[in-house]
Parts: C-alpha cells; structure tokens; sequence
C-alpha cells in the first residue's frame, strides 16, 4: 500500500513526464465474492512491476451489487456509467467485477499480464502534459490547480481528476462477503470530470472539503488526460511530490 503523505500535499508542485504512465483502473464491488482477490492485486500492484514502472492505480467501487445483500459504501453511480462507456468503447458487450482496464482498454488477463501491459504502455511516448499543484489550506481543505496539454496531432480529449484513499476497512456484514473483512488501496472518493480539453488544452481549480473521516495521510490526487477512443493519453499522481 502507498499513501501520499500530508507534507506532499501542502506544497505539491510536480509535472507528468515524456513517457505514457499507465493509468490501471479497477472496477470491483463490496458486495462481490470474486473482487477480494483483484483488490489485492491493486494493492500489491507496484511491487509486482518493473521498479522503474510508471503506474497509477485506482479502485471504482460499483453499486450494482448491492441489491443481492450489501451496499457498498465508496460506490458512486458516475463509476458504474464510466466502466459502462469503457466497454462500449472497447466494442465490448459485459460489465462485471472485477474488471480492470489499463489506459483506458480492458485487459482480462489482469492475474498475470499487468506487468506486460505497463511495459507496452510506458515505452509510448506520452501524447499529453499534466501539471498538478496541490496544497492544504489554513482551514483544511484541499486546493488544487491543474493544467493539461494535449501534444500536436493528439485526439480530442479531456482531463479528470481523482481523489483516492489507501488503508481503507470493512467487516461486511451481509451478501456475498458476508464474515469478511476486506482491505482496501487507492478508493476514489471524489471523481471531477470530463472537462474538455479546448484548442488543446483545459484547467481545473478546485477547493475539496475533506471529511474529517478521510485519513490525509493516506490521500493520493490523480489526474489523467483521456482520449475519445477511451484511450488514456497521460496519466500522474501526487505521489511524485511525496517521492521527491
């Protein structure tokens, strides 16, 4: 598990790099019995790539599920409507959990070929720049300033915005998982976008409220640049400022 540390976020000032990060979104649900073991993998995701690999993890928690027993407490609706778009973009027909994409395109051998697809993804040349700057404010909230460039001949795009917790805990009580207690990495709580790129470019400025039940230490801010395709352009995390 990683988690940006609250230093990182009072003074974060970090730019995305030349080469594409691979942007691993998984889609899995509380209320699922085979998403355990894919929300494992998220978390151990970085110690099984390549130690110079670009990766930015995130779990979509889906709502799908939770008339068979459990609701899932981090599901948001927009999740669900996003997984939907990806599979249609990929020309693809299932929605279920769990199911990861990486840079935007389904990858269903997830238990032994993420190492591969990262490797493909970071020997591309990134076709977008991402400046991030973040910081706390006196009264606690999270201030934020992104900036996105798409490079020359790119497709149209847009940029999103990601806020996730690690170290997240539940006893599930009822439904499939009923008895166990999960362990959570990388959960997004808050979600900003599609905010299109215009002549090549677009901004967000932002102050996020932070419940006081969300642990700082373990917050983590994303941002990635996506193209129509559902191809993801570029992708960064606040993690470089704790990293730095």
């Amino acid at each position: 598990m990683t988690a940006l540390a609250p230093a990182a976020f009072a003074a974060c000032d970090a730019r995305s790099g030349p080469k594409t990060a691979a942007l691993v979104e998984l889609y899995t649900s509380e209320g699922c019995s085979s998403c355990p073991p894919a929300d494992r993998q998220l978390s151990r995701l970085r110690q099984m790539l390549d130690p110079a690999a670009e990766v930015v993890p995130l779990a979509l928690h889906v709502g799908y599920w939770d008339y068979i027993g459990w609701k899932d407490p981090y599901a948001q609706a927009a999740f669900g409507e996003r997984q939907s778009g990806l599979v249609r973009a990929g020309r693809q027909n299932t929605v279920y959990t769990p199911q990861f994409f990486v840079g935007g395109t389904e990858l269903r051998s997830w238990r032994g070929g993420l190492r591969d697809q990262v490797r493909q993804l970071n020997a591309l040349p990134a076709a977008a720049d991402i400046h991030l700057r973040a910081r706390l404010t006196a009264e606690g909230a999270l201030a934020l300033d992104v900036d996105a460039t798409a490079r020359a001949g790119a497709e149209p795009a847009a940029l999103y915005l990601a806020l996730a917790e690690s170290g997240l805990v539940s006893k599930v009580m009822r439904g499939e998982n009923s008895g166990v207690t999960l362990t959570h990495d990388h959960v997004v709580r808050k979600w900003i976008g599609p905010v299109r790129l215009t002549g090549g470019t677009a901004r967000v400025q932002r102050e996020i409220a932070l419940p006081a039940a969300w642990s700082r230490a373990r917050l983590d801010l994303v941002a990635f640049v996506q193209g129509e395709s559902s191809s993801v352009l570029q992708a960064m995390s606040a993690q470089q400022c704790a990293g730095s």
